[in-house]
């Protein structure tokens, strides 16, 4: 008791994480001071099995070295603002466990960081993202479907490092299919590079200064893959285009309602992870990245050329020069962590993902030797989806499919749980207890224009 005493715990705390509490002293401490409060319970490994504490307010995960911890965070940690979440250290582990323990709280922390950093994400995009989700619906013209192929698949990312592989990606441009983030278009094309697919996550209307130059090209003929909620021009109604679902019931709903061919991949915070993702899907061959480095060693945040220079160059002046807006701009992407953030979850994906995604540019996270690649033969892996229903009537028809979900039981508690956080942005007292079903209804009768 003295113990959790010592700690000065704010009584709104919503959910402890116990690092390896031994055989459980401080738990039943905890459940009866704060009644509403759910315990997470981490373990090394399996010596405290027998200790399991039943109660529907407290979780275990026992072998933690040998386990996903974060995936067992994620289940088990719901609604909660990081803020409200307490870890708790038990020092006696510390000293027998030693690096062990080190490791798991390390993973911890981290993981909170990226649950923090994904919460203000919605907060400050949800309503935008479902807006987005709707206007982009009545651009479907030529829906994708797609087979597997077996070459090998380069990512393009818009770090500086992209412009040391630039020449190598040239050299195998007709051996591999290029999937370009958006915001390296344009150094790609600078170059003489056409990426075969280019990839869009930014729900920012700042986002489409990255696809303009790409448009804007007479020969232009790659195909698009997007997320619905990412800011799209009304001018890639004209190209094929594959259409990302992150798996969200309510998105599942409208397509399906549509009969929109998707591929499934979850939000992964950056478009880079997104794009590993769906080139795991697309190809059983090799994977390949460049521009990807998730730090920042010198001023330059971009590679050159990069869609928002005409930004900076516009309001560059002799009392703000160009040198000290790209100056600001690096010191407050460092000092706002998401770097830190992004590196640690590629580390952790590193062991999951298959040994076949090799990096180009960045060592830091994976290394290889190219090797040499046969030539490709062909690019015909994609066929236009022939759709059922007039594309201006899918915004109408999508909504009118949600809405009547909202009003299935089966359907509506999910749905409630998905919707909230999105189109009622989360406050320092919390999301509205009083938003239901009806309020979500009224919501997208009214305001999805």
């Amino acid at each position: 008791m003295r113990y959790i005493d010592s700690l000065n715990i704010s009584n709104n705390t919503e959910c402890f994480i116990l690092i390896e509490p031994g055989i459980g002293y401080i738990i039943p401490i905890l459940l009866e001071k704060f009644l509403n409060s759910k315990i997470i319970v981490l373990h090394i490994d399996n010596s405290f099995l027998s200790y399991r504490f039943a109660c529907n307010r407290t979780a275990a995960l026992f072998n933690a070295e040998h386990n996903n911890v974060w995936d067992f965070l994620e289940k088990e940690i719901s609604d909660t603002d990081a803020a409200r979440i307490k870890i708790i250290e038990w020092r006696p582990s510390l000293n027998f466990y030693k690096e062990k323990y080190i490791k798991l709280l390390s993973l911890t922390v981290d993981y909170i960081k990226q649950m923090d950093a994904g919460r203000r994400t919605v907060n400050a995009f949800g309503k935008r993202w479902i807006l987005n989700f709707f206007k982009n619906l009545g651009i479907i013209k030529y829906p994708l479907l797609y087979r597997t192929m077996n070459i090998p698949i380069i990512i393009t990312g818009s770090s500086p490092s992209l412009e040391k592989s630039i020449p190598v990606i040239h050299s195998l441009q007709e051996s591999c299919f290029i999937i370009a983030a958006s915001s390296s278009v344009m150094a790609l094309l600078h170059s003489g590079i056409k990426a075969d697919m280019i990839i869009a996550a930014d729900g920012g209307t700042w986002a489409l200064r990255h696809i303009y130059p790409a448009l804007r090209e007479t020969v232009f003929n790659s195909l698009f893959a997007a997320n619905l909620s990412a800011a799209l021009p009304s001018q890639c109604r004209n190209f094929p285009f594959l259409i990302i679902n992150d798996g969200s019931l309510w998105q599942s709903i409208v397509l399906s309602s549509l009969e929109l061919p998707s591929v499934m991949i979850p939000q992964k915070g950056t478009v880079t992870a997104s794009a590993i993702e769906l080139a795991m899907l697309l190809s059983s061959s090799n994977i390949y990245l460049a521009g990807i480095d998730l730090d920042i060693s010198d001023i330059r945040t971009h590679t050159r050329p990069y869609s928002f220079d005409s930004i900076f160059n516009s309001a560059s002046s002799r009392f703000n020069p160009l040198y000290s807006q790209i100056f600001t701009r690096s010191v407050l992407l460092k000092s706002g962590g998401s770097m830190d953030i992004y590196l640690s979850w590629f580390k952790k994906q590193f062991f999951v993902w298959p040994k076949r995604i090799f990096s180009l540019d960045n060592p830091k996270i994976f290394s290889v030797s190219i090797p040499s690649i046969v030539s490709k033969t062909e690019k015909n892996f994609f066929s236009v989806y022939d759709i059922k229903k007039d594309p201006l009537c899918f915004k109408e028809t999508g909504i009118k499919a949600l809405i009547a979900a909202l009003k299935d039981q089966r359907y509506s508690k999910e749905l409630n749980q998905e919707l909230v956080p999105l189109l009622f942005p989360k406050t320092d007292c919390g999301y509205d207890d009083n938003v239901n079903d009806r309020d979500l209804i009224y919501y997208l009768e009214n305001y999805i224009k």
